[in-house]
């Protein structure tokens, strides 16, 4: 693991090692979703979402039961927060208009409500929330939240070529895109849906791996300039094994507060801490094993240009 002189650790060594570890997650993630697909939560997929809580004890069979036994189209129930919280969702049947399509929603809910209350009466209910989206709405959102991913990464692309040069910007879209769609895998491959909250989540997954690469870069280059007689694998290593403490004093800390989230919130908080605690793991990660062989890529890739 010594590695003369650059640092206690030789990163450099294993780029290759875990490289082809990042391309086969990443590859795995992308089949895995194109075969599965996205579950999509009411904000992308339409439907309603109503949260009762009740005073006495009722298990969550009892309300899933209650609710299949109405009829209603792709029944989930969720137990949140405290055991007598849930979540209902369920998909409105589409009618030939808008209207049509609101009249049998509202249907729907009256008919879920009147269930809630005489079926589960005697455990008091509490109906919270009720929440409701169109398909078209939930389409529209949808979209959007895909083309801000994608105008974040074309912006950070920008920055990054004006910031560094060129040479960095490709490994911090390669670090940015690598932490989404393997976060995303994950999350689809435990169970979870996908709504604005977690697209929330993994916009600002984006920002923190850019945050963390934006160091790695930094530290490289003013490493090369210290050790301008040293090859570039050289100045890598030192430079992450300058900045390696204080990023996993950073990225332990975000990760333990985020994983307080996850094992003490409930809902939509947990699906969220999750997602981030997935998502720090893998941003530490790319910042060294993505990025740092980007820059050796393009350094090669200079090279062959120059003896073209």
């Amino acid at each position: 693991m010594k590695n003369e002189g650059s640092g206690k650790f030789d990163f450099v060594g294993k780029i290759g090692l875990f490289g082809g570890i990042s391309v086969a997650l990443v590859a795995v993630s992308l089949i895995y979703l194109a075969v599965r697909g996205l579950t999509y939560g009411i904000d992308f997929a339409g439907g309603t979402e109503i949260q009762v809580k009740f005073e006495g004890q009722v298990g969550i069979e009892n309300v899933r039961s209650m609710s299949e036994k109405l009829g209603l189209t792709n029944v989930h129930v969720q137990g949140f927060g405290e055991q007598n919280e849930f979540i209902i969702r369920f998909q409105s049947e589409q009618g030939k208009t808008d209207k049509e399509t609101n009249d049998r929603q509202n249907a729907a809910v009256a008919k879920l409500k009147e269930a809630i209350n005489t079926e589960l009466g005697a455990a008091k209910p509490d109906i919270r929330r009720v929440d409701s989206v169109g398909p078209q709405v939930g389409s529209d959102l949808k979209r959007s939240g895909l083309l801000a991913i994608f105008y974040s990464l074309l912006v950070i692309l920008i920055y990054v070529g004006l910031r560094f040069d060129y040479n960095y910007a490709p490994g911090a879209v390669l670090c940015l895109a690598h932490d989404a769609i393997i976060t995303m895998g994950i999350f689809v491959f435990v169970g979870k849906e996908v709504n604005i909250s977690i697209l929330a989540a993994i916009l600002t997954l984006i920002g923190y791996s850019l945050n963390d690469t934006i160091v790695v870069f930094d530290r490289i280059r003013e490493t090369e300039h210290l050790y301008q007689d040293k090859g570039i694998r050289f100045v890598i290593n030192k430079a992450i094994n300058d900045m390696f403490e204080r990023t996993l004093i950073t990225s332990g800390t975000v990760f333990t507060s985020a994983a307080a989230l996850y094992v003490f919130a409930g809902g939509t908080v947990s699906d969220i801490a999750f997602a981030l605690c997935v998502g720090i793991l893998f941003g530490t990660y790319s910042s060294i094993y993505v990025a740092a062989p980007s820059i050796l890529l393009m350094e090669k890739l200079k090279l062959v240009k120059r003896a073209a």
